[in-house]
């Protein structure tokens, strides 16, 4: 495990168990950037354990966190997902010092590496946010009042087209094929018609 004990390896570690962290709180309980980020973090502490290292760019890393969670919380707040990532970056890029004995992480790899991941997480984190916090493309309860019309014969259950779609639907009286249909209300995805007209 000696090529752990590369700053430019370590670095690397730690901005891919940190980025799959991150990418673990905004879409939580797939299971696979959990064990990913927890494989990545324990190979990197193994290398911070073993080598001399800054501790306000550690607790950099460690504080990137506090507005990534705020800016997952609610919409429209990148610019504490823009903090996030900047603290991340800077922290993991000064994480390892150059010393006498040993050089630091290699400017080019942490100029590509954090340009990646950067552009990954505004991307990424962006747009999950976006769907995690976006309206239905369908509201259901915009469908009560819609006129549709009956494509099988409605006594109990039948089917109806409303809003462009086929449904399922229920009524207490019979409605013949081809009528026209009044939402009145809907049980869950069963649409609940009466005759209109």
């Amino acid at each position: 495990m000696d090529f752990l004990l590369d700053p430019n390896v370590a670095y690397l570690f730690l901005l891919g168990g940190v980025l799959l962290a991150m990418l673990a709180l905004a879409t939580p309980g797939t299971g696979f950037f959990e064990v990913g980020a927890f494989f990545c973090i324990v190979l990197a502490g193994y290398a911070i354990y073993n080598l001399s290292f800054n501790w306000w760019a550690l607790i950099l890393i460690v504080l990137s966190i506090v507005p990534f969670i705020y800016s997952i919380q609610r919409p429209k707040r990148e610019v504490f997902l823009g903090l996030s990532i900047l603290l991340l970056v800077i922290g993991s890029v000064f994480m390892f010092p150059r010393t006498n004995g040993q050089s630091g992480v290699n400017p080019l790899v942490a100029v590509v590496a954090s340009a990646f991941v950067s552009g990954f997480l505004w991307i990424a984190v962006g747009k999950s946010i976006q769907a995690a916090h976006a309206r239905p493309s369908h509201d259901l309860n915009g469908l009560v009042g819609q006129i549709g019309e009956a494509k099988t014969k409605i006594h109990g259950e039948g089917s109806v087209q409303v809003a462009g779609e086929l449904w399922s639907a229920r009524s207490d009286k019979a409605i013949p094929v081809g009528s026209s249909v009044r939402v009145v209300r809907r049980d869950g995805f069963i649409l609940v018609v009466e005759k209109s007209g």
